[in-house]
């Protein structure tokens, strides 16, 4: 241990101690060189404005600046195709330079989505559902039918659609949906035999309605008189719905 101490206040000591100083110094120095040099110190650049672009001058002006770029996309009705609608890092950021900016755009390319079912849906429902798989409604064309407001068919391009049928995301669909009054022309029901109150039900379900109320011979119990005539009567052509009925009543059977 004394001979440790007297070396350490050795000239030898004093000299191999100062150079092992300046070689950590040296070393030190070389480290914060090289680092500020690899990481570009104070070389930042600013991120330019993309967003609202146009892919094609979004990319012209990356390229002049030094950016490198990657894109991904998505579809948006309405969208004009090729817009840049976000970007990362934001504009006015600053970066390194050859800093890869990502870029979302619209597609050119619309996906494509199964068709849902639609049929016996209300218009409400249908709407909805339309609306939540991206498919525009075009037009409502109402045909006779008892169900009102409910689809009955779709059409793509005049043709049927059917359920599961692929087609682009925001295509334009007609919906034929029911008036609610069945065909426009029906058959008289023949009501001979019926009391009024019978007569009154059976026109209400078929659209029709009560005409002149004529009764035949002495009748002395309307409620129970029957009918005995009718006109038009049920072999007769078919009748336009709202048509009355004119009937004639009697108690003699």
């Amino acid at each position: 241990m004394v001979k440790f101490f007297k070396y350490l206040g050795t000239e030898t000591f004093r000299k191999n101690l100062i150079g092992a100083l300046i070689g950590i110094a040296v070393l030190l120095l070389v480290i914060i060189f090289g680092l500020n040099t690899y990481t570009r110190h104070n070389e930042s650049v600013v991120v330019p404005q993309l967003k609202g672009m146009q892919i094609d001058e979004a990319i012209r002006k990356l390229q002049a600046e030094g950016f490198e770029y990657d894109l991904d996309s998505v579809y948006q009705v309405d969208a004009k195709p090729g817009l840049v609608i976000e970007q990362d890092p934001d504009p006015q950021t600053k970066v390194k330079k050859n800093r890869t900016l990502y870029l979302t755009i619209i597609t050119r390319v619309a996906p494509e989505v199964a068709f849902p079912d639609l049929i016996e849906k209300t218009f409400v429902e249908a709407r909805a559902v339309l609306n939540s798989y991206g498919i525009k409604l075009g037009d409502t064309v109402y045909i006779p039918d008892i169900a009102r407001d409910v689809v009955l068919d779709v059409k793509f391009g005049n043709e049927r659609l059917n359920v599961g049928r692929p087609i682009p995301k925001g295509s334009t669909v007609d919906l034929i949906l029911g008036d609610g009054r069945g065909d426009s022309e029906i058959q008289v029901p023949d009501l001979t035999g019926l009391t009024l109150e019978q007569v009154r039900f059976a026109l209400q379900g078929n659209s029709l309605t009560l005409g002149t109320v004529n009764y035949m011979g002495l009748v002395t119990d309307t409620a129970n008189a029957t009918v005995v005539s009718q006109t038009p009567t049920a072999t007769d052509p078919k009748v336009s719905i709202g048509t009355p009925i004119n009937i004639a009543l009697t108690n003699q059977q």
